[in-house]
């Protein structure tokens, strides 16, 4: 075997120390070089696109150009070791630690409760340290900008922008630093509950103790690093891998020579476009070249009629430049800066906009492109540059259909981009819309320009550019000379959209979908471009001209305008506790995260963050490409036959039950889905495993038959259990004597748990006695242990599940941690060694499954005055191919379904459909966020039917007085109501009612909703043996305790709630107090953490050891009152008492006979209401969120901050899964969506622009631990407030176009959605395509 080439030395530089690589391979990420190769586990690994920013760092660089340092944060799973010569890497780790400093960033974020499970939080963190080495006081634009690339699934976002905020400079608007109040403490009228108590607080922590931020202690750039840079070498610097070499010419010339010698090698710089490539397409280019040394592609030009950018530059840099330019040249020259700084904003996020550069954005060509569309109708020109010289080419259509004749000859590069000024009567805009407004691939994007005779409207020059309608950017060229000359006028705007969708034409099957919304956009956006243009010649013609230009009626004026981007402002309210409490009592009060600064400074470990074992080995699953086939053989000789390649484990493997009879750990003979698990490879690197399950060739016969839709199982029958069915009074006999009845269909779409953290285990097998150390992230170790033993077939005894902290779960971390624990344990065995398996995420969201899909059919009969007296409701669920928890989401959307209201006769029914999809699971809220829609959805309807307001039907339809449900468990709606009223009066609602009316008068394309949803929400298992618990707490001889107990720390501070607890109990401060892990070696047969009650259960179970404890130790206090805690402990010892107990609670009652229908199924209720107003594009689907109140009864919180937190996470949790959360499926059952970039969870962005919570104060429950609630679900439903806002706002818009309201109700309310309900005459003059007559894209599978 011949040796690999010598590669150079590479030198940059991490936290202040040197890292000198002698041989770097070009395929590794600085990821995994921090993580692997340094041990710098702070920095995480959760999408590996460069989607999500839990991999921020900052990267700071000497710029030669303005010789300054440039300090900028990149996502790390996206950068290349190799692109890093030269320059100083700032993690986490280095900018301050739990054991020597914190830096204030790291110390506001956990104080202001901004982590709950923090797996995000170092990522958070080093975005906002980027921002403050650049702007000591930053505004708040700057800030969420900053974060606009960040994404977390716990917090909601509001306290991460909180302790953001205490960087900013003081905002015009809050008083609150100068006068103690803030603008938003005065809530609605003074008369209310909240105003009355003085014992209400809106602070959850106290901004003065914050240590200040000092900029002379960061980290200097290192001066080797600086002298390298003044005194660059010039030499080309090359690196061999395995597969890749990476070349870095330090000169321009060099550069041209390398690319006439390797015309296939592609330029890399900021490998945010060839990175995903070679991720998800497997693409390898065998060279690389990196011009990043080389200043000349960075240069900026500006000349009097234009702007040269350098391709080099990186979009961060060209948005600044453009920004520059537009400040300092009169506005009718900047046109096309204007244009590209609008989508500049919203491009990606901020991290994406650092690292790709704008040569690279115009060569990737994507047809979802935002700049290319401006650049076109722009009409820039691309320099060129080879060996031969340069030349020019026009950046148009052919170019980027790739043309050969109009595009780049193999040797040459791109140097930079010319951008001419745009000239007076010329006038250009860009359009896009995305699933939601930031971070975003654009469904359709566009550039328009037209210039028009000097002082006249007659078009003179028009120029339309569409991305995301195509395969490239697509000029509309023909339809552009055909209105050369006509007038700017209202024929002209019919005749250019009839043109337009002749020539901008898309098949029904286009990928990507949405084909009818796209058709829409087309011509709505020119609609938009029309008003801008006539509304910019008012400006320029004056009033006396004689010219007269069409009238844009003030209705159609708030078209013009784009939905600000705007941080969440908002008020926290909650009772304080009692005054006669003893301060060392913690319960009550807003303590920090008990990990919060070790999720703030990257030192909280998760599982994958455990060192490597001697001897471990990495496993990757392989899964099947078919969604229903028999499988034919399995060949695995040629990855076998690939170097550091083990073994590779089947189902012959297994010594025990491989699953259950109808879900199989590994496939045997026949899979079920796409993604079902069919063999796993181990090998000695992730990177060796990962290409060895490529060469395994699985050979298939497809079998029927193929159900993937609600729809498809119905027809053939296909449940996975019986019929759950309510009943209450005679619906028949009710249905004939109501004035009316409507009969109405729901569809609610599935949801993608992702979590941050996707799914992990580590096996470790040891050397006697066939035991097992597991470290795994989990919402159930003892599953996990029952699962591995029947497995492996060794009594359970042997096996012991670590959980240390989980990185995020919403239940998906429930049932399925188990199954992979089990194929690793196989692997363990089989090998002797070992096991890692940690799922991408593409593989995660591909066979984990998520929230059940609905279909609902209602039918509901009612009097004239709303009054509700019979309703009928059958729900299917899209169960998947295994029966998972389906039948238990079945009974408890059914027993759920009533949601606030007493009907009096009822008839509910749920069935689970079996189709050929990934099995769904269990999903915060458990079945109540799908089947209350349909409920609430009658409401709305009958509203309809009525001539009512949807709130009025609601308040005379809800439970009034104490009652029984339809399963015959009494309750009292007093909280209900509390919550309720207190929600009306805090929102302002009927105040905001008039003016939402007023403001939908006034304008016609864009509609205000606004909408109140009330929530009873059942907490718990319906089976008492679910709610036991058990606790030890040990008290050792220093006086210093250990607590254990059975709850899961996944984000919810169910550690921190158990300290305090047991502060509480043993009268002892926290600081006494630890809790190490989970482990099922220290708290057998647990329960899963799950269904909102950890809290409460596990709480009992410590109390009570800490009652047995502290009743041991009575007699000694009794005989030393005054000694301290450390002597009672050691007089106990002395006197041979116990210091460890057991505490252990029995559970909460809960029943269900479904035979009888009826039973005590829920310890208690939580009960909530939740106001949101919104307003929405009637063009384009848009929609602001502009105001949410909550009001949530928390009974007495052991925890606000926490239970605040809750609250404000699952409501967005919720919003998204109304709003933007959509899976996309092939029509042969493969997920599209499988990353951040096609999967939209909730950004920064798109938190409500002011966003109260409040808990309810003064109510009680004897149940519970300190009479708290388990607030972990209860929120998730109330993010349904935001989806009838903008149902509220379709329909004032349905209304003023006399459109009859059909009664189908789709969540979630996308841009697609909401734009196709509006419909107007751009919907109608759309071609439509019969769907026969092509194969779509995608397929709905609710």
């Amino acid at each position: 075997m011949s040796c690999p080439p010598k590669s150079d030395d590479l030198v940059f530089f991490v936290n202040g120390r040197k890292v000198i690589e002698r041989n770097v391979d070009p395929e590794v990420t600085l990821l995994n070089f921090l993580r692997k190769n340094l041990r710098l586990t702070g920095t995480k690994y959760a999408c590996g696109r460069g989607g999500c920013g839990a991999c921020t760092v900052m990267v700071s660089k000497h710029d030669p150009v303005s010789a300054k340092i440039r300090h900028f944060s990149i996502t790390a799973c996206l950068v290349p070791i190799c692109s890093l010569y030269g320059a100083a890497v700032t993690t986490v780790e280095g900018i301050g630690s739990v054991n020597t400093r914190l830096h204030p960033v790291q110390e506001r974020i956990a104080r202001s409760h901004g982590t709950q499970c923090g797996f995000c939080t170092p990522g958070m963190v080093m975005s906002m340290y980027t921002l403050l080495r650049n702007h000591l006081q930053p505004s708040e634009e700057q800030l969420m900008e900053a974060l606009g690339g960040n994404l977390c699934r716990c917090t909601g976002y509001r306290p991460i922008l909180a302790s953001g905020r205490t960087f900013c400079v003081e905002s015009a608007g809050c008083q609150k630093k100068r006068t103690g109040k803030c603008c938003l403490d005065l809530g609605g009228n003074d008369s209310s509950s909240l105003s009355r108590e003085s014992d209400i607080c809106t602070d959850l922590f106290v901004e003065e103790e914050f240590q200040p931020l000092d900029p002379t202690q960061e980290l200097i750039f290192p001066p080797e690093l600086l002298r390298m840079a003044k005194n660059p070498e010039k030499q080309t610097l090359t690196f061999h891998g395995e597969r890749v070499t990476w070349i870095s010419p330090g000169t321009l010339k060099d550069l041209l020579e390398l690319k006439a010698k390797h015309p296939e090698a592609p330029l890399i710089l900021g490998n945010t476009s060839l990175g995903p490539a070679m991720k998800s397409q497997g693409r390898v280019h065998p060279i690389l070249l990196s011009p990043a040394r080389i200043s000349e592609l960075s240069m900026v030009f500006k000349t009097s009629d234009g702007l040269t950018i350098g391709a080099g530059c990186s979009l961060a840099q060209v948005k600044d430049i453009l920004a520059e330019q537009v400040s300092e040249l009169p506005e009718e020259k900047t046109q096309t800066y204007r244009a590209l700084l609008k989508h500049l904003k919203s491009l990606a996020g901020q991290q994406i906009r650092n690292m790709a550069s704008l040569g690279g954005h115009v060569i990737s060509r994507h047809c979802y492109s935002d700049l290319n569309p401006i650049l076109v109708v722009g009409n820039a020109t691309l320099n060129l540059i080879s060996e031969e010289g340069t030349r020019q080419i026009p950046l148009n259509d052919h170019f980027l259909a790739g043309l050969a004749s109009a595009d780049l000859k193999p040797e040459e590069i791109l140097e930079s981009v010319y951008i001419p000024h745009s000239q007076k009567w010329e006038f250009v805009s860009a359009f896009r819309q995305a699933q939601c407004q930031q971070n975003a691939l654009a469904d359709v994007s566009a550039g328009m320009r037209v210039i028009l005779e000097e002082a006249t409207d007659t078009i003179k020059e028009l120029s339309l550019s569409y991305g995301g309608v195509g395969e490239a950017t697509i000029g509309a060229h023909k339809s552009c000379q055909q209105l050369i000359g006509r007038p700017w006028n209202e024929p002209m705007l019919e005749e250019a959209c009839r043109l337009l969708l002749e020539e901008v034409s898309l098949p029904g099957w286009a990928p990507g979908g949405r084909v009818e919304f796209k058709r829409t956009l087309v011509v709505s956006f020119f609609f938009k471009f029309y008003l801008e243009v006539l509304q910019e010649l008012k400006k320029l013609v004056k009033v006396s001209d004689s010219h007269h230009y069409p009238e844009i009626s003030d209705r159609f004026l708030s078209a013009l305008e784009d939905f600000p981007v705007t941080g969440p402002r908002g008020v926290q309210r909650y009772q304080s506790v009692d005054s006669h409490q003893s301060l060392q009592d913690p319960v009550g009060r807003p303590i920090m995260h008990l990990s919060g600064l070790k999720h703030a400074t990257g030192e909280a470990i998760f599982c994958d963050d455990i060192p490597m074992v001697d001897r471990e080995l990495f496993m990757v699953l392989v899964t099947s490409t078919k969604a229903h086939a028999k499988i034919i053989s399995i060949d695995l000789s040629e990855a076998l036959e690939l170097p550091g390649v083990v073994d590779v484990i089947t189902a012959e493997d297994i010594p025990g039950t491989n699953g259950a009879e109808d879900d199989k750990l590994l496939a045997v003979d026949e899979v079920l889905c796409v993604g079902q698990i069919i063999c796993a490879v181990v090998a000695e690197t992730d990177v060796q495993a990962k290409r060895a399950i490529e060469k395994i060739k699985i050979t298939y016969k497809d079998l029927e038959p193929i159900i993937f839709t609600i729809n498809d199982a119905i027809k053939h029958n296909s449940f996975l259990c019986p019929e759950k069915k309510l009943e209450q009074g005679n619906i028949e006999e009710a249905f004939e004597k109501v004035d009316q009845i409507v009969e109405g269909e729901v569809h609610v779409g599935g949801q993608e748990h992702f979590y941050m953290e996707t799914q992990r285990v580590i096996v470790i097998p040891k050397a006697e006695d066939k035991e097992l150390d597991i470290y795994v992230s989990t919402q159930d170790p003892a599953h996990v242990q029952k699962t591995v033993s029947s497995t492996l077939n060794i009594p359970i005894n042997r096996i012991t599940c670590h959980v240390k902290r989980v990185g995020g779960g919403f239940g998906g971390k429930v049932g399925r941690p188990a199954v992979f624990g089990a194929i690793a344990a196989v692997g363990a065995i089989k090998t002797g060694r070992p096991i890692r398996l940690v799922l991408d995420r593409e593989d995660d969201m591909l066979i984990t499954g998520g929230r059940h899909p609905l279909f609902g059919k209602y039918k509901v009969g009612f009097m004239n005055n709303g009054r509700i007296k019979a309703l009928d409701i059958e729900c299917f669920i899209n169960g998947g191919c295994t029966l998972d928890d389906s039948e238990q989401v079945t009974e408890f959307l059914i027993l759920k379904l009533e949601n606030a209201y007493k009907i009096r006769n009822l008839r509910f029914r749920g069935r689970a459909c079996m189709t050929n999809l990934p099995s769904n699971t269990a999903f915060r809220g458990f079945g109540f966020p799908q089947g209350t829609l349909i409920t609430e959805s009658c409401i709305t309807a009958v509203a309809a039917k009525c001539g009512l307001l949807p709130e009025e039907i609601r308040e005379k339809n809800m439970y009034k007085t104490v009652d029984k449900t339809i399963y015959k468990q009494a309750f009292s709606p007093e909280t209900l109501i509390r919550c309720w009223n207190e929600c009306l009066d805090k929102s302002s609602f009927h105040s905001r009612r008039m003016q939402v009316e007023e403001f939908n008068k006034k304008n016609y394309w864009k509609k205000k909703g606004i909408a109140i949803i009330p929530m009873k929400f059942s907490v718990g298992f319906a089976a008492t043996s679910y709610h036991q618990a058990a606790a030890l707490v040990h008290i050792y001889t220093d006086g210093s305790v250990l607590v254990t107990h059975g709850g899961n720390e996944l984000g919810q501070g169910i550690h921190t709630k158990m300290l305090q607890v047991a502060s509480r109990e043993l009268k002892l401060p926290m600081s006494y107090m630890h809790v190490c892990e989970t482990s099922t070696a220290t708290v057998p047969n647990t329960i899963a953490t799950a269904a909102s009650i950890g809290s409460d259960v596990n709480g009992k179970a410590v109390q009570n050891a800490c009652q047995i404890l502290l009743k041991r130790l009575e007699p000694i206090i009794k005989k030393n009152p005054g000694g301290t805690w450390e002597d009672w402990i050691e007089a106990a010892f002395e006197q041979r008492i116990s210091l460890s107990a057991t505490g252990y609670f029995r559970g909460y009652k809960a029943y269900m006979d479904w035979e009888k229908g009826e039973g005590d199924p829920f310890p208690y209720y939580v009960y909530g209401a939740a106001c949101s107003e919104v307003e929405i594009d009637c063009l384009t689907g848009a929609h602001k969120k502009i105001r949410t109140d909550i009001i949530m009864d928390a009974c007495c919180s052991l925890n606000p901050a926490i239970d605040i937190g809750q609250v404000e996470g699952s409501f967005i949790q919720g919003m998204g899964l109304y709003t933007t959360e959509e899976l996309k499926y092939s029509p042969e059952g493969v997920l599209y969506s499988r990353g951040p970039d096609e999967y939209k969870i909730p950004t920064i962005t798109d938190v409500p622009e002011e966003f109260n919570v409040s808990l309810l104060p003064s109510s009680q429950t004897p149940l519970t631990i300190y009479s708290s609630k388990g607030l972990g679900e209860s929120g998730m439903f109330l993010g349904s407030s935001v989806f009838f806002a903008i149902t509220d706002a379709v329909a004032a818009a349905c209304k003023e176009r006399d459109i009859v309201e059909d009664f189908i109700v789709k969540s979630p309310a996308t841009p697609e959605q909401v734009r196709m309900a509006c419909a107007d005459r751009f919907t109608e003059m759309i071609p439509r395509d019969d769907p026969k007559t092509f194969k779509p894209w995608s397929i709905p599978i609710a």
